[in-house]
C-alpha cells in the first residue's frame, strides 16, 4: 500500500519560469532568425519552415512589466530571460546605448519585484553581421562572443544574479548545421562538429571575460540533455552501447571540457528516448503535442548523472507543448517529484524554472505549440490568460513542497 508524505525543498530553493528574447520580444530585426523568417514567401511557400514569422511575438519588449507581474502572481522568486545580442551589438563593435538602457530597465523591473535574474547571453539567434562572418563556424567566433559577453557584464552585471553564456549549444549545432532546419540551413556534420568545438571555446572565453569584470559573478551554461534508456529485450547488449554512446555525445562530450569554467550547470530536460534494435522506440503512453514522450524518471536519472560534477544544478527549462492544458498539472507534479527524489539522493539541485511563462514563438514550428502556463491570445491583442496549471504551479512555489508517495508492505 502507499501513503503520502510532504517533501520540503530547501528554504533558498529557486522557483521560476523561463522565456527567451527572440521568442517573446518581437521585431528582433537585426538577427539572422528575423532575416530568415522574412526570406520565405508565405503565400507561395517554397520550403516547409518556418511555419510562421515571429513578427511581434508576445510583444514582451514593451510588456515585460506585465509579464513580471505574472511571475509575482506565480509566487516565483526568480525569472530566466535572455539578452538579444543582435540588439546590443547591431553592427560589429557598435553597441547600442538605447538597447543597453532598455535591458537595464527590464532587469531593474524584475529586481524591483523581488525576482532573482538568470540571464542567458545567447539563445539561438545571432546578429546578422556575425552570421555573415560564418557565425560559430568561424574560428574567431569565441573572440566576438567574448567581447559581447564582457560588454554585458560591464553594463548589467550589478543586476544579474546568474549569467548563462549559451543556451543548448548542441541543439543549435544539430538544427543549424546537421539537420539544416534552422539558419544558416547547413547540412554538414563536420561543420556541426566545428561549431560545437567553437562553442566550447566561446563559453570558456566568455567565462573569462565576465570574470575579468568581477570574479564573483556567477557564470554557467545551459545544456539540454536527453536521457537514453534501453528496452529490456534489447539486442545482445548492443542497444546499451548505443545508449551509452548517445548519452556521452549529449552530455560529457560538451560538459567535461568546460567543467573548470562552470560555477553551475543549467539543465534543460524535455524527454527520454528508449533505444530498441538500434532505434528510438518509445512507449508513448503520454506524449506532448509535439509527440515527445513524457518520462519524469528520465529527469531524475539525468540529475543523478550530473551529481559527480560537484557543482550546483538549476533546471533552467522543463515543460511541454499542451494547448488544452490537459497534461501540464500532472507533468509539473511528476517532474518536481523527480527533483525531490534526486535531492534525496544527494544531487545539489538548487532551483527549477518551468518552460514557459508564456505561449511563444517556438522557432521553426511557429506559434502552434503552446508551452505557456499563460495563454497568449493572438486573436485578442496578445492578452495574457493564465491556465489552470498556472495556479497549481503557483501553489507549489508558495508552499515550497511536494507530496511524495511512500510504499509500505502490508503485514
Amino acid at each position: 500500500m502507499s501513503s503520502s508524505k510532504q517533501f520540503q525543498f530547501p528554504k533558498d530553493f529557486i522557483w521560476g519560469t523561463a522565456t527567451s528574447a527572440h521568442q517573446t520580444e518581437g521585431n528582433n530585426n537585426n538577427s539572422d532568425w528575423w532575416q530568415w523568417e522574412q526570406s520565405k514567401d508565405y503565400k507561395n511557400p517554397t520550403r516547409e519552415y518556418p511555419l510562421d514569422p515571429s513578427g511581434i511575438a508576445c510583444d514582451s519588449y514593451s510588456r515585460y512589466e506585465e509579464d513580471f507581474d505574472l511571475c509575482v502572481k506565480l509566487n516565483n522568486n526568480a525569472v530566466r530571460i535572455s539578452i538579444e545580442w543582435a540588439r546590443i551589438e547591431p553592427k560589429e563593435d557598435e553597441f547600442s546605448e538605447s538597447e543597453i538602457l532598455h535591458y537595464r530597465k527590464v532587469l531593474e523591473s524584475a529586481k524591483s519585484r523581488g525576482l532573482k535574474t538568470f540571464v542567458t547571453l545567447h539563445h539561438f539567434s545571432n546578429p546578422i553581421w556575425f552570421a555573415k562572418k560564418g557565425g560559430f563556424a568561424n574560428f574567431k567566433a569565441p573572440q566576438y562572443f567574448a567581447k559581447y559577453a564582457k560588454k554585458c557584464s560591464e553594463e548589467f552585471g550589478d543586476l544579474i544574479d546568474k549569467f548563462a553564456t549559451i543556451n543548448e549549444p548542441q541543439v543549435y549545432a544539430l538544427q543549424s548545421y546537421t539537420n539544416g532546419t534552422w539558419p544558416p540551413n547547413k547540412v554538414n556534420p563536420f561543420l556541426s562538429l566545428i561549431v560545437q568545438l567553437n562553442m566550447i571555446r566561446a563559453h570558456k572565453s566568455a567565462y573569462a571575460s565576465i570574470k575579468s569584470i568581477n570574479k564573483d559573478y556567477q557564470v554557467g551554461l545551459v545544456k539540454n540533455i536527453v536521457w537514453y534508456e534501453v528496452e529490456t529485450l534489447g539486442f545482445l547488449g548492443i542497444d546499451k552501447l548505443v545508449s551509452n554512446f548517445l548519452t556521452f555525445l549529449g552530455n560529457r562530450f560538451f560538459l567535461v571540457p568546460i567543467s573548470k569554467n562552470l560555477d553551475y550547470i543549467g539543465l534543460n530536460y524535455y524527454f527520454t528516448n528508449r533505444i530498441k534494435w538500434f532505434k528510438t522506440q518509445n512507449p508513448n503512453d503520454r506524449v506532448t503535442d509535439l509527440g515527445w514522450w513524457i518520462n519524469p524518471k528520465g529527469l531524475e536519472n539525468v540529475l543523478l548523472s550530473l551529481k559527480s560534477m560537484n557543482i550546483p544544478i538549476y533546471i533552467t527549462e522543463n515543460g511541454l507543448a499542451d494547448s488544452k492544458d490537459a497534461l501540464r498539472k500532472d507533468f509539473i507534479e511528476d517532474m518536481i517529484k523527480a527533483c525531490a527524489e534526486a535531492i534525496n539522493n544527494g544531487v545539489n539541485l538548487k532551483g527549477y524554472f518551468h518552460w514557459s511563462l508564456l505561449d511563444n514563438y517556438e522557432w521553426h514550428h511557429g506559434f502552434w505549440p503552446r508551452f505557456g502556463l499563460v495563454e497568449v491570445d493572438r486573436e485578442d491583442g496578445l492578452k495574457r490568460k493564465p491556465r489552470p496549471s498556472f495556479y497549481y504551479y503557483a501553489k507549489i512555489c508558495q508552499t515550497n513542497r511536494i507530496g511524495l508517495s511512500v510504499y509500505t508492505s502490508v503485514p
